[in-house]
Formats: C-alpha cells, structure tokens, sequence
C-alpha cells in the first residue's frame, strides 16, 4: 500500500497526481473498509477525518457512525474537489460532513473530539508535528473516544523497488500507478511516484511525483503516545497495519 494522502505546509504534492489519487486508492478501500468500521464500532463524535482525499474514508465513518458529525480535513485543493463532490452528491453525508481545506494543525475544529481518523496519512507529519497531534488527542478526546491510524512500510528507512501497485482501465484508457522509495535521512524516505496512461494499448500520458515521507514503526508510536499517557492496540489484521489510540487506564 502506498501513502497517497497529504499533508501540505506551502505547496500541494498532488497538484499534479490528484486525477489518479482517488480511483487508484479504491481497492485499498475495499480491504480497509470493514476493518475501519470494526475500529470504530461503539465510538463517539465528533469525527476528524485527517486528510481525507476524496472521501473513501468519509463514507466508511459515516456508515459506522451514522449519528455522528464529521471533519473532513484535506488541505490538497485537487483531492479536496473529489471529496467535496462526492459528499454534495450524496444527501446524508451534505448534512453531517464538513469539508474543511486545512492540515489537521491548522484546521478550525471542535473543543472536544470524539474519533479522529487519520489513514494513509501519519507519514506526511514530521516528528514534531506528530507530537502535536498525540498532544491534541490528549488533549481533546473524549471519555471513550479514540483515534484510528495505519502505519504503512516502511517502517524504517529503506529502499522500496519499483513497483505497480495500482492498474484499472477506464473507457478506451488504461492506467497503471508504480512506486519506489530510497532513504532520505535517519527518519523519512523520498517516494518516487509514476502514474502512467495508455490507450488501445499505446502510451498516451505519463506524469511523475515525488514527495517525503516520515517513517514510523509500532515501537516508535507506542513510545511517543506513552509520553502523552495513551496507549495503542492493534485493530484487524496485522497486514493492514490499522492501530487504535485511546487514553491510557487509570
């Protein structure tokens, strides 16, 4: 799986690889889907989707929490088209979804949060700015409340090899998505993106991105998280890399 939502401070990494985000992360969503629904089974609101791309991640919220009020948060103004369609088509999430074009820290929320969400995303949030947001769970969740993440390989800095991870065809086009990742430093890998067009099997477009990426392994998060007296457990299979944040027990 490869992280595709982002967290922008001056530019947007998707300006130009938006078109493809949203269809190619669909398979994703149909593995995540049911075990994001068991995470947050029996949590409240309100819900803080962190960037939430086009909006699989909202659909699936909204279908488990059906009462509850949702933050869409997703600073890339190309995937923050997608989402905010998908939401202005569909009448129940117009009503309950709030689409707000920001990174989580910067981001106008509510005092108190019920659940925040935050998939194919914790990458793009430096070391520091991830301690800000275990410092906002500390600081807002509500009694019962949780926080849902996945931590995506690596874990470590490491080169990835160049790979297909995403291949759909579309009309008369076929689309074709591979990665690869080197290392960047002691903490953050540099993912190399190619999205690649063809029609009636000849090529017929090709555009390439890149952008950092912060590594973060189960050892690294469970130590920070303890600083901020929370505590992590495992949610679904172990494949899919899904942790569930909570207060610690008393």
């Amino acid at each position: 799986m490869k992280p595709h939502h982002v967290h922008v401070t001056e530019t947007d990494q998707y300006e130009r690889s938006a078109e493809f985000v949203d269809v190619m992360l669909a398979p994703v969503w149909t593995a995540l889907d049911p075990v994001l629904a068991e995470a947050l089974r029996g949590a409240p609101g309100p819900v803080v989707d962190v960037g939430a791309g086009g909006g699989h991640g909202v659909r699936t919220i909204a279908r488990a929490m059906p009462q509850a009020e949702i933050f869409a948060v997703e600073p890339s103004p190309g995937l923050r088209a997608v989402l905010l369609a998908r939401v202005n088509e569909d009448q129940e999430l117009r009503d309950r979804v709030t689409v707000l074009p920001s990174d989580l820290l910067r981001a106008t929320l509510p005092p108190r949060l019920g659940t925040l969400v935050a998939m194919n995303v914790i990458g793009h949030f430096d070391p520091t700015e991830r301690r800000a947001i275990w410092q906002l769970l500390a600081g807002r969740l509500l009694p019962g409340g949780r926080a849902v993440l996945n931590l995506q390989p690596p874990a470590e800095p490491m080169a990835v090899p160049h790979t297909r991870f995403s291949e759909l065809r579309i009309g008369r086009r076929r689309y074709e998505g591979w990665g690869r990742a080197e290392p960047a430093g002691p903490e953050q890998v540099t993912w190399h993106m190619t999205y690649r067009v063809f029609q009636d099997g000849e090529p017929a477009g090709e555009v390439e991105v890149e952008y950092a990426w912060w590594v973060l392994g189960h050892d690294r998060l469970k130590a920070e998280l303890a600083e901020h007296a929370l505590h992590v457990s495992p949610a679904g299979p172990a494949a899919l890399g899904l942790w569930c944040i909570t207060r610690s027990p008393e």
